[in-house]
């Protein structure tokens, strides 16, 4: 039996398989022709048959692996220590890299109170378990050191973020020369090599971008596979807890929220999304409910943050002229890069709600579904902020790439629904991004090169 498949209101034309794409593959694929202007159930089945095919699958997993070889080759062959290649490999694995190593090896250890400094053999509690929990498995069921599992589970992760990128960018049918821009802007962020080094970013931008991509699709497999990815995010991440709420968020403005003066109906409307909401916080409602059995705390991983780490949280930073800097970063100051990153995150935030909000441009197509991504991002945002606030903002250079992604990929969905632009126009927004990609993979590489010599980046 087929399932049905039920796209986001602003799909505005066929189900076009035509290729998502990188450089060396712009085309791929067969055309399955429906209606135009609204989602038919002929339409879904067809776009759902196809998810299940390889042949169609096929261009967005080349397109994502292409991706992600590069940025592992541009690492290790080009940026990494002059030492044999296992050693120069080995060399993305740094600083937090070596937490998550000691959890693999040894499990979750901690006194409590915990101690009030640093010390990884006596407290390491302070890392949510699923990306350790992983590499757990590929370290004892391959037979293999504890710092290749963690790089294979980072780089397989990052292969699947990338992935579900192509895999939206096919879905709402973006060119491929906009994809290919799209993906340009993510690669060239200064801090996307932590997608392919021994940290937990790729395992969670992965987990997030396929539970939104099943989360808005139909059928009982879709959902099995959103609740699997969330349980992920939210074991992943704190933030991915608050993420959760994404099916809420799209389901409330699609239903409409004037609906909340009717609580029983609102909820009525919005069960499944809040079921899905539920099921998908299980993975850090597990962590949580794990912490309180064993040491009777459920809070652990917060206390080891606070007295290891100094973390004390800031909820009104975001709202505190202080916390913004605008001068420019001097490039061997990672402290500066991480402020600077914190008022590019918010600018990039509000012009995209200027874009959304302004009635010159307004458009209403793809809405729910950029409201929820927009949510996610602003939450990270704002929870990363929070939490950097009290530590001059250090290490929000890396909390922020998770923001920009989101926000590069609602920002496609913003894009497809004007017409194609005049040849000027296209060629000034094409040269606009090999500009800011060249910049950005320059301070990338910069930062590739001090992090693999053991310097601290972010």
């Amino acid at each position: 039996m087929r399932s049905e498949i039920v796209f986001d209101e602003s799909l505005k034309s066929s189900c076009s398989l035509d290729g998502v794409a990188v450089s060396l593959a712009l085309r791929g694929g067969t055309a399955c022709q429906g209606p135009k202007g609204f989602a038919s159930k002929a339409l879904g089945a067809c776009d759902y048959d196809g998810m299940m095919r390889l042949p169609r699958l096929l261009m967005p997993l080349l397109a994502g692996l292409t991706v992600t070889l590069l940025q592992v080759a541009m690492a290790v062959g080009l940026l990494a220590p002059e030492v044999p290649i296992s050693d120069r490999y080995s060399a993305l694995v740094q600083h937090d890299s070596y937490w998550f190593m000691n959890i693999v090896d040894r499990g979750y250890q901690t006194i409590v109170p915990p101690i009030d400094h640093k010390v990884m053999e006596v407290s390491n509690v302070a890392f949510f378990p699923a990306y350790p929990a992983i590499a757990a498995l590929f370290r004892y069921g391959l037979d293999i050191d504890s710092s290749t599992a963690l790089l294979i589970t980072a780089q397989l992760a990052a292969w699947g973020f990338w992935s579900y990128f192509f895999l939206f960018c096919r879905r709402w049918n973006v060119p491929p020369a906009v994809q290919i821009c799209g993906a340009l802007l993510i690669a060239a962020h200064p801090a996307a090599f932590f997608l392919v080094a021994g940290y937990s970013e790729s395992l969670f931008l992965m987990a997030l971008l396929g539970f939104i991509y099943w989360s808005t699709v139909a059928g009982r497999s879709a959902k099995f596979w959103a609740a699997a990815h969330g349980i992920v995010m939210s074991a992943t991440r704190i933030v991915g807890l608050v993420c959760t709420a994404f099916p809420v968020v799209r389901s409330a403005f699609e239903t409409g929220w004037r609906g909340l003066f009717e609580p029983r109906e609102w909820l009525r409307k919005n069960s499944a999304a809040i079921g899905m909401t539920l099921v998908a916080a299980c993975g850090a409602v597990g962590f949580f409910v794990y912490s309180q059995l064993r040491w009777g705390q459920w809070n652990i991983y917060m206390l080891t943050q606070a007295a290891g780490w100094g973390i004390v949280p800031d909820y009104l930073a975001v709202f505190k002229p202080g916390s913004y800097r605008w001068l420019v970063p001097a490039l061997n100051n990672p402290t500066e890069a991480s402020q600077i990153s914190m008022t590019l995150g918010a600018l990039l935030l509000i012009g995209l709600a200027l874009c959304e909000l302004l009635p010159a441009i307004r458009r209403r197509a793809g809405l729910p579904v950029r409201a929820g991504i927009y949510f996610c991002a602003a939450a990270i945002y704002y929870l990363s902020v929070t939490g950097v606030a009290c530590v001059d903002m250090e290490s929000m250079l890396r909390y922020e790439f998770a923001v920009h992604a989101l926000i590069v990929l609602a920002f496609l969905n913003f894009l497809r629904q004007f017409r194609t632009p005049p040849m000027f126009a296209g060629a000034f927004g094409i040269a606009a991004v090999a500009l800011l990609s060249a910049a950005g993979l320059c301070v990338q590489g910069w930062y590739v090169w001090n992090f693999m010599r053991g310097n601290w980046v972010a």
